[in-house]
């Protein structure tokens, strides 16, 4: 900041001036001085609108950032929740499946073991019927 000159220190600079135009000269500074304070003061408006505006713009992104998070955890929560109902879906369907898989082979093994059965009945058959054959080809029939 300057320091304003006395009316003295003045007439010593511009000794060929005359008292009015000295006058009108130190209100021109101070004119100037004033007008530097005004600035002054409204730079200081405009770094305090910009501190605003950074505040505000960082509240807006966090209000932007903390909504996308909410959204996202809900929809997280619906696939946790769909995929949990697919799970036990899929649970319910093996173990049904595993339940028929179980009664399939009893009765699979329950057939295999009839149709042994009937094979060793059909050879015992068909050896009673060749022995029948033979007894008949030998007693001339």
């Amino acid at each position: 900041m300057k320091k304003e000159k006395t009316m003295h220190e003045l007439v010593k600079e511009f000794p060929d001036k005359r008292y009015r135009e000295l006058e009108i000269y130190r209100e021109k500074d101070r004119q100037q001085e004033a007008g530097a304070c005004i600035m002054g003061e409204m730079r200081k408006d405009r770094e305090f609108e910009k501190e605003i505006d950074y505040h505000r713009y960082w509240k807006d992104m966090y209000e932007k950032e903390h909504k996308l998070r909410q959204e996202a955890e809900g929809e997280l929560t619906i696939l946790k929740g769909i995929e949990t109902n697919r799970v036990k879906e899929a649970q319910d369907a093996l173990a049904n499946s595993l339940e028929v898989n179980e009664s399939h082979q009893k009765l699979n093994g329950k057939l295999q073991e009839r149709l042994t059965e009937l094979e060793e009945e059909n050879k015992k058959v068909h050896a009673k019927l060749d022995e029948r054959i033979d007894s008949m080809r030998k007693a001339g029939l």
